[in-house]
């Protein structure tokens, strides 16, 4: 008999875990860093409820750090098996992992240099040697095609969108077949497939990211012209903090619509992150993954001038020609931006443009609640620029996009499990597939294990 556990990514909408057993054996679907609030990003240093050693794989659903930011420390803490993934899954966790490596050494120096943290020294959860050790774990699996993993199960990837790479993951093990949805993408992605659907299966375990929301339908690069003209028409310029992995990507694309529509001609463009940069190669070197053509795709990619060094980033803070600056990160928690906004936000001419759903807790959700001032580099700013969001870009699907995907089941599965979203988005999907589709579905409780 098989056993499902949701070891993180199951009352929120971040620490994807799932853990399935059978006869002695593990398997886990996810490997993800919870980030956030203190009080998730503290769950993070509570040891698994089996050792490391003991899960037999990992299978990747895509990149981002929720889905394998832990992936360095299972390696360190004695993981010894293969992490399956995608070509493109892997080529972006390269980046990812390093830089999240990167940052766990340099938040424990920073705590030890200042002395406040209440351990003494402050440890990194892991470092970038981690990462490049997990790396070495990674084996490829293309979408459509079936492999055997060692406990006897067997894994068949389909297309999600959402990211590059990224992909639902069938696994058929004691005559048993579960599909997890990982993170759905849109219907009307700009270079990213659809999310494939998927026939059938016993059991369901599936993303609520948006369960209870639907997204914005306005056209996000009118949204965006219109943001860039105003501000740039009356001196200023636009801070967009973007994520570097998806966002940083679809922007550019909407920014390449509007110079192609003859819009924003003498205005430039900057994209200040050496990880977006890089995200954005790989975009490039992936064709049968975006819908886009190779020659558009390296037109989106390059209608930005790439800034990798810190001397270059500087002159741009400092050069007040009205521009547009995308820097990481999304939700402003750290990163170049930070001194892009402290030297742009207290101008009432700029511009700070959000690129789509801000966590509670960060400096994003902060401003777009009417905040005047935040704290960055332990500095109050004051921030007089105009405050605004592409509320509709998102990689997630919205509600009504998940019942679509679920519509293609031809038979219902026996239970459908929901995870990976706020309680109330969980709870109001959990509602309309009963009461649409007529499913039995449960919300999944951490830690609670659910026979199969």
């Amino acid at each position: 008999m098989l056993t499902l556990t949701s070891l993180g990514g199951a009352g929120t909408v971040t620490g994807s875990k799932h853990l399935l057993e059978a006869d002695g054996q593990a398997l886990l679907v996810d490997c993800g860093l919870f980030q956030g609030q203190k009080h998730l990003r503290e769950r993070n240093w509570q040891p698994l409820p089996l050792p490391a050693e003991a899960v037999d794989a990992v299978v990747l659903t895509h990149a981002h750090l929720d889905h394998s930011g832990y992936l360095p420390r299972l390696v360190r803490d004695g993981y010894r098996g293969p992490v399956y993934a995608t070509d493109a899954t892997i080529d972006l966790c390269e980046i990812l992992l390093r830089d999240s490596g990167h940052l766990q050494e340099s938040d424990a120096e920073f705590a030890n240099r200042h002395g406040f943290s209440k351990h003494s020294p402050a440890l990194p959860l892991y470092g970038v040697r981690d990462a490049e050790r997990c790396l070495s774990h990674f084996r490829p699996i293309g979408f459509g095609r079936s492999a055997d993993l060692p406990q006897g199960a067997r894994l068949t990837f389909r297309r999600a969108g959402h990211i590059l790479g990224a992909a639902t993951a069938q696994i058929d093990w004691a005559g048993t077949t579960i599909v997890f949805s990982g993170d759905l993408g849109r219907y009307q992605d700009p270079f990213l497939s659809a999310p494939e659907p998927v026939a059938e299966a016993d059991y369901l375990v599936v993303e609520s990211t948006y369960g209870n929301r639907k997204h914005d339908p306005a056209d996000p690069a009118e949204v965006l012209g219109d943001v860039i003209e105003r501000t740039t028409a009356r001196g200023g310029s636009v801070i967009i903090p973007a994520f570097a992995v998806g966002r940083a990507q679809s922007i550019l694309y909407h920014l390449w619509k509007l110079k192609r529509a003859g819009r924003l001609r003498l205005v430039p463009v900057y994209l200040d992150s050496p990880m977006a940069i890089d995200a954005s190669d790989i975009l490039v070197r992936h064709p049968d993954d975006q819908t886009l053509s190779p020659e558009i795709c390296r037109e989106v990619c390059h209608v930005a001038t790439y800034t990798r060094d810190v001397e270059a980033s500087k002159a741009i803070t400092f050069n007040r020609v009205p521009k547009v600056i995308i820097s990481a990160s999304g939700m402003a928690t750290g990163g170049r931006v930070l001194h892009h906004m402290k030297a742009y936000g207290p101008d009432r001419r700029n511009t700070i443009l959000f690129s789509g759903f801000q966590a509670a807790g960060t400096r994003g959700a902060a401003l777009l609640g009417g905040a005047t001032e935040v704290k960055i580099h332990g500095e109050w700013i004051p921030i007089r620029a105009e405050i605004a969001n592409l509320s509709m870009l998102s990689a997630h699907a919205d509600a009504d996009e998940i019942l679509r995907w679920l519509q293609g089941f031809r038979r219902p599965p026996k239970k459908t499990f929901i995870v990976h979203g706020e309680p109330d988005a969980s709870e109001t999907l959990r509602t309309r597939i009963e009461g649409e589709l007529r499913w039995p579905c449960v919300v999944s409780e951490p830690m609670r294990s659910y026979d199969l």
